[in-house]
């Protein structure tokens, strides 16, 4: 017998963005980048989710809605809220790594590679960042290029230099 795995979504708005949010009953799980169309989240929920139901609800995202609406005006600099990071083993480490950046600092790729004792392993590093499932919640965004240039994020360019600034004004 087969088991059905509820999925809660909802959608979030700041400015011109529009980002669909997904819960499991353990947490938040994903958050899409702005203005993509509900087939990113469909096709993300149909690869990392066994028998997936998605169900409109925003009383199951809300408190991510209030999170991440306290984040952008620089309300605060981190989340305190369940999630639900799907993802591989080395994804879950990679991004572990990204958590323990600093608000308002970055890190290079090679940075998170040597943290996570995979010095030699930097293009795997760069391909689990960009499939990180939390935008923001799973700060990314302050991982570089070993120029210190930004490069590849899953959200756009855009969207990630907005993250760094915010949070650089925003620092304490």
């Amino acid at each position: 017998m087969t088991t059905d795995t509820n999925i809660y979504w909802g959608t979030f708005r700041f400015h011109d963005w529009r980002l669909y949010l997904a819960a499991t009953e353990a947490g938040l799980c994903y958050i899409g980048s702005p203005n993509a169309p509900f087939s990113e989240l469909e096709s993300w929920v149909s690869k990392k989710i066994k028998h997936p139901v998605l169900q409109e609800n925003d009383e199951k995202v809300a408190a991510a809605k209030h999170a991440l609406q306290d984040y952008l005006h620089g309300e605060t600099n981190e989340f305190q809220m369940p999630v639900d990071a799907i993802g591989t083993t080395f994804q879950k480490a990679v991004w572990q790594a990204s958590t323990q950046i600093p608000y308002g600092e970055t890190r290079t790729y090679q940075e998170i590679a040597t943290t996570i004792d995979k010095p030699n392993a930097v293009r795997a590093v760069g391909t689990a960042i960009g499939a990180n499932p939390l935008l923001m919640i799973i700060p990314c965004h302050r991982i570089v290029a070993k120029n210190g240039s930004l490069s590849g994020f899953r959200a756009g360019l855009d969207m990630k230099k907005f993250l760094l600034e915010l949070e650089q004004q925003h620092a304490r």
